[in-house]
C-alpha cells in the first residue's frame, strides 16, 4: 500500500475484499494454553507486520463487540490501514515510537486501564521483521497485562518483496492460528527487558 487513494477504495473496497477474503479462510484455531486463559479483560492482542491481511478481521471476531483499539502509524500506508480498520469497526490509535511516541504509550495505557484490548504487529510499521519493539511489552509489563499473540500460518499465499515479506493468503486456503497467551514478568531494568523481547521473538520466529 502506498499513496493516497480515494476514500470508496479505502474505506469501501478494501474493507469489502478483506472480509470476503477472511470468510472464505478455513480457520483453524489451537489455543496455548486453553480457550479459557484468552484473557476477557485487559489484553495486547498481536501478531506479525506481514501477517495483517488474517490478523486484523481475526482480532476482530475474537474480540467480538468488546472494545478494540488498532495501533496505527501515521505514514502514508497508514493512513489507508486507519480507513481500512475504520471501517471494519476498530478504533484507532495513530502514532509510532518515532513519532507521537508518547500519544501512543498514553493511549494503550488509557485502553489497558479500562480494561479494554488493544491490537499491535509489535515489529511493525518498518521493522526489523519479527522483533518485538519494546515499547509495548514494557505497558503490558507495568500494567501486568497479559499479551495474546496469534502465529499465523497459511496454506498457501502469495509473498511480496516487502521489508516484511507481506503474504496474502489465497481464498479458500487453510489458515493455522495457535493463540499463546505470554504473562509479561516485571523487570530489573532496560537491559532485562530487551533480552527478553529478543528471546520472545526468536521464539516466535518460524520463519
Amino acid at each position: 500500500m502506498s499513496g493516497k487513494l480515494p476514500s470508496f477504495i479505502t474505506r469501501g473496497l478494501l474493507p469489502a475484499m478483506l472480509d470476503l477474503l477472511f470468510r472464505s479462510l478455513r480457520i483453524k484455531l489451537d489455543f496455548r494454553p486453553a480457550p479459557e486463559d484468552v484473557p476477557q479483560g485487559a489484553a495486547v492482542f498481536a501478531f506479525w507486520h506481514g501477517k495483517m491481511a488474517v490478523g486484523w478481521p481475526l482480532a476482530r471476531m475474537l474480540f467480538g463487540r468488546r472494545p478494540l483499539k488498532a495501533v496505527v502509524s501515521l505514514s502514508e500506508d497508514g493512513a489507508i490501514l486507519s480507513d481500512v480498520l475504520d471501517a471494519l469497526g476498530f478504533s484507532l490509535i495513530r502514532g509510532s515510537s518515532s513519532s507521537k511516541g508518547d500519544q501512543v504509550r498514553n493511549g494503550i495505557e488509557e485502553c489497558l486501564l479500562q480494561g479494554e484490548a488493544v491490537a499491535i504487529t509489535p515489529d511493525g510499521p518498518r521493522g526489523p521483521q519479527h522483533r518485538f519493539k519494546y515499547g509495548s511489552v514494557r505497558i503490558a509489563s507495568k500494567l501486568r497485562t497479559p499479551l495474546l499473540f496469534a502465529d499465523i500460518r497459511y496454506s498457501s499465499a502469495r509473498r511480496l518483496k516487502s521489508w516484511d515479506r507481506f503474504e496474502i493468503p489465497k481464498p479458500f486456503s487453510r489458515v493455522d492460528v495457535t493463540l499463546r497467551r505470554i504473562d509479561v514478568p516485571e523487570f530489573a531494568g532496560e537491559d532485562n527487558l530487551r533480552a527478553w523481547c529478543e528471546s520472545l521473538s526468536l521464539e516466535l520466529d518460524h520463519e
